[in-house]
């Protein structure tokens, strides 16, 4: 079924199974400490017993989920951590602009270490998000949400998580400034300047604009993402919805591109 703007209407949400404990994952890297947790703020951070804040990298989740009173992302996540003792990982060190530690995330059972992000993903309770540091990291968990989503799990039942349609300029525009996946066939690729632009139209006020910036392309390319190849193709993109004449969505990292599974 679709609503009247044509974007599809989300069936009842469905209990997701039990998840497998994930101690092996391509999205683990350098130690980056260790503590025990004293309690969760929302979907993606909590806080240790020695006052450090903890974001999880990787992922974006929705803080409050309009008509809802309870948030089931911080829940779900509150099931994972409570109490545990965990292992921070990254590839360099980053604290985000409110101060907390950004990392990956291990909790300690049994003396094996368990992921935290891929069970948050593979259940269905965040999604992948626009910077994952690594290609490996992020195959492997976009393959999570590709599953979660086609079981409907978790919060892929709610209409925040809708997939837009790139071809539906005003429900894009409708969501300026938030965190969206939008998925389309591409119009055109055209260069101007410094700047790569990915149409999903033939005009920008109508349709999603993708932005690469010249001198990222080697590092699209590299990873199998070669921005000139896309025309034609139906692609997935994820990223913050801006307006600059036309929803746009700025993409610095290829993970934030897929190539999307044929309909």
């Amino acid at each position: 079924m679709v609503s009247a703007v044509g974007l599809p209407i989300a069936a009842p949400a469905q209990t997701p199974p039990s998840q497998p404990p994930f101690t092996a994952t391509a999205c683990r890297f350098q130690p980056a400490g260790e503590g025990t947790v004293s309690g969760v703020v929302d979907g993606r951070s909590f806080v240790l017993t020695d006052g450090r804040e903890i974001r999880l990298a990787g992922l974006e989740v929705p803080i409050v989920l309009a008509g809802q009173t309870s948030n089931p992302a911080r829940a779900k996540l509150e099931s994972i951590l409570a109490g545990a003792t965990v292992k921070l990982t990254h590839v360099l060190p980053v604290n985000d602009r409110y101060g907390r530690t950004v990392a990956h995330v291990d909790v300690i059972s049994g003396g094996l270490p368990h992921a935290v992000a891929p069970a948050m993903v593979a259940s269905g309770f965040a999604r992948v998000g626009a910077q994952v540091e690594t290609m490996a990291c992020a195959v492997e968990l976009l393959s999570q949400e590709r599953a979660a989503r086609a079981s409907k799990l978790g919060l892929w039942a709610e209409p925040y998580y809708v997939i837009f349609e790139a071809g539906n300029g005003a429900a894009l525009l409708d969501h300026q400034g938030q965190f969206a996946i939008v998925e389309g066939k591409v119009a055109s690729v055209r260069t101007s300047g410094s700047v790569i632009y990915i149409n999903f139209g033939r005009r920008w006020s109508e349709a999603l604009t993708v932005t690469i910036q010249k001198r990222h392309e080697r590092i699209f390319s590299a990873s199998g993402i070669t921005p000139g190849l896309l025309e034609s193709r139906r692609v997935r993109v994820r990223g913050w919805i801006d307006e600059r004449g036309g929803p746009r969505i700025e993409a610095t990292r290829p993970e934030q591109i897929e190539i999307a599974e044929l309909k």
